[in-house]
């Protein structure tokens, strides 16, 4: 039994669904959906379902969906996970290689589950794409406040925005032992690639290596800032020398300030960010 866990709300979520639908039945497969209506729902679902010992739990929604399932597993390594992809930006599927649709409904009844790396986060918070803190953080505040105000604001616009009035923060960062310090746009946990429906913050990134990619991206002067956003779109700015990258396994990133991290997009209030990646455990289908 396939049991799909549905954030209706999601961008393409009433669409994605029927089409999911359709191709579970035309393959004769059996499948439930449990529909979210409110917060919480999803984890506490992918919780219940876990402790059933129900094996094929499939996130229908984005990077959000798909983070809160896997927070609200008991034991990852008990389950198998899927994903089809109805969010605005479904980050972690472009890098994961999950189509979108009928599509992937057939890489979860065809494809061979592969191990995939998450980032255990504490207290029962878990990322499978990038968590951070900094710009990013501001950036997805900013979305938020417009969201409020019942307006809309995509996240390459507020990036614009935050760059133009982002002062850097001050961060220690303390990666497998050793200690550094920085003051930077953003610090990040990299697993996934990429982040903001299509940015590529970390290219280098492999979702099945056992190594947490750790960036830090120096706060260049303003007058610059066009150059390296552009060099940031393109997929290049790791090449550049405001760009710090280093392979670990455990993390800590400490900031002075700060309230928020992000965990694939989720706001969550921290002061700081402790991450430790998670290897051979949970299986997923993917590209």
């Amino acid at each position: 039994m396939y049991h799909l866990i549905v954030n209706p709300a999601s961008a393409q979520g009433e669409k994605t669904l029927a089409e999911a639908e359709q191709k579970f039945k035309a393959r004769g497969a059996e499948y439930d959906i449990f529909l979210s209506s409110a917060p919480g729902d999803i984890a506490r679902e992918a919780g219940r379902l876990s402790a059933m010992g129900e094996e094929y739990l499939v996130a229908v929604g984005g990077d959000g969906t798909l983070n809160e399932v896997l927070c609200g597993i008991g034991d990852p390594a008990k389950v198998i996970l899927g994903l089809i992809p109805s969010g605005t930006g479904n980050d972690f599927a472009s890098h994961a290689k999950i189509p979108r649709g009928g599509a992937a409904v057939d890489l979860i009844l065809d494809g061979t589950p592969k191990y995939t790396d998450y980032l255990d986060c504490g207290k029962g918070r878990r990322s499978l794409n990038i968590a951070g803190l900094g710009i990013d953080v501001d950036i997805l505040e900013r979305i938020e406040r417009r969201k409020a105000e019942g307006k809309r604001c995509s996240y390459f616009k507020s990036l614009v925005i935050s760059l133009l009035k982002y002062k850097p923060v001050a961060m220690k960062v303390i990666s497998d032992g050793e200690e550094r310090e920085y003051k930077v746009l953003i610090a990040a946990a990299c697993n996934g690639s990429q982040f903001g429906g299509g940015i590529p913050i970390c290219p280098p990134a492999v979702i099945d290596d056992g190594k947490i990619d750790l960036i830090a991206v120096d706060c260049p002067k303003r007058i610059v800032l066009p150059y390296y956003l552009i060099k940031l779109m393109r997929g290049k700015l790791h090449t550049k020398r405001i760009y710090h990258r280093v392979l670990c396994e455990e993390a800590v990133i400490l900031p002075q300030g700060t309230k928020s991290v992000q965990l694939d997009g989720e706001l969550l209030p921290a002061e700081e960010l402790r991450v430790r990646v998670v290897s051979g455990k949970l299986r997923m289908f993917r590209g």
